[in-house]
């Protein structure tokens, strides 16, 4: 069924399995003990970054499937992405796995877009499993996007940590969950951001958009959910949220945001946060969905955001667009309604 931009499911899906993967700065972080699997060194083995990067992913489905006891070969589709170029972290690490690929790019907002994707095809029958993955890796990033690591230049306060991290969920049209009540897919934002070092201001405006999307459709308010997540806002996007939708009347008393979950501001050096499109994936796979999976939590909405632009629309001095992508979330206790 659905209500606007919203779908929501008559009979939900579930999230069959999930796992999540990180680096070194992870593994110091105050979700380190969740994680399926932490390396202490990012290179993971190998020569270039960006096959790290791939080497990540590739331990996250496998562990994913190794969760769910399911062999690659009975996924029926995998839907990935990453912030490198063509998403070659993804195509790359699925060049060794024989299973339909569908490569997604929505920056940082990949994770719930793959959910809510995945989610769509197991709930209409179309998958019986689909996996939904995401990663991120901050050196490959700092390459692609700003400049390289050798540079020692220096980073500003409203920057963000692009995330080491990987998370990867087993989509199922039936089975224990937590699960995937309703989707809203978000419309892309320019509020004329055009600091690059700046992504959650770029993207805050996209994430009350949906919000307040969302709402109207399901005729609901953020205090109606135990929790909503967002990923990934930081410190400045977080307080740039809060007031748009204050403005509109909601209040969000009842947030957390994934940049900020990830580290430990206070003691690791993250400036603003986190981000990266491993960022809000890892932490839904190591903190949210065993949250929900355990009766911790009962219904959460989780939003992934993304900053959509390039390096080379940065260097032609062009604004910033966002988008955010929403799932809703509901434990296995709740039941399928």
């Amino acid at each position: 069924m659905r209500k606007g931009d919203t779908i929501l499911f008559e009979t939900p899906p579930a999230i069959a399995e999930f796992a999540a993967v990180g680096g070194k700065r992870e593994g110091e972080g105050p979700l380190a003990a969740r994680f399926d699997l932490l390396f202490e060194e990012n290179s993971l083995g190998q020569e270039t970054w960006e096959q790290s990067e791939s080497q990540l992913q590739r331990h996250c489905l496998d562990l994913a499937l190794q969760k769910a006891n399911l062999a690659a070969a009975q996924l029926d589709l995998i839907l990935a992405g990453d912030l490198e170029n063509q998403c070659t972290a993804s195509a790359y690490t699925l060049r060794e796995v024989d299973v339909p690929f569908a490569g997604l790019y929505g920056a940082c907002s990949t994770m719930a877009e793959a959910l809510g994707l995945a989610a769509c095809l197991a709930a209409a029958g179309f998958v019986n499993h689909a996996a939904a993955m995401t990663s991120s890796h901050f050196c490959a990033a700092e390459r692609q996007f700003r400049t390289p690591l050798v540079y020692g230049g220096k980073r500003a306060p409203t920057a963000q940590w692009t995330a080491t991290a990987a998370g990867c969920c087993i989509l199922a049209g039936k089975g224990q969950g937590p699960f995937v009540k309703s989707v809203t897919f978000g419309r892309v934002r320019d509020y004329e951001i055009k600091d690059i070092n700046n992504m959650g201001a770029a993207m805050a405006p996209a994430a009350a958009e949906t919000i307040l999307r969302h709402c109207a459709d399901t005729k609901r308010t953020p205090g109606d959910f135990d929790a909503v997540f967002t990923g990934d806002l930081g410190i400045v996007g977080t307080r740039l949220l809060k007031e748009i939708l204050e403005k509109e009347g909601l209040k969000l008393d009842n947030h957390q945001d994934c940049g900020l979950l990830l580290y430990d501001i206070d003691s690791q050096d993250v400036q603003a946060g986190g981000s990266g499109a491993g960022c809000s994936a890892s932490v839904l796979c190591a903190h949210v969905l065993p949250a929900l999976r355990a009766g911790k939590l009962k219904k959460v909405l989780f939003l992934s955001t993304g900053a959509l632009m390039s390096q080379i629309t940065f260097l032609q001095g062009e604004s910033i667009p966002g988008v955010a992508h929403l799932v809703e979330l509901a434990s296995e206790k709740e039941g399928q309604a």
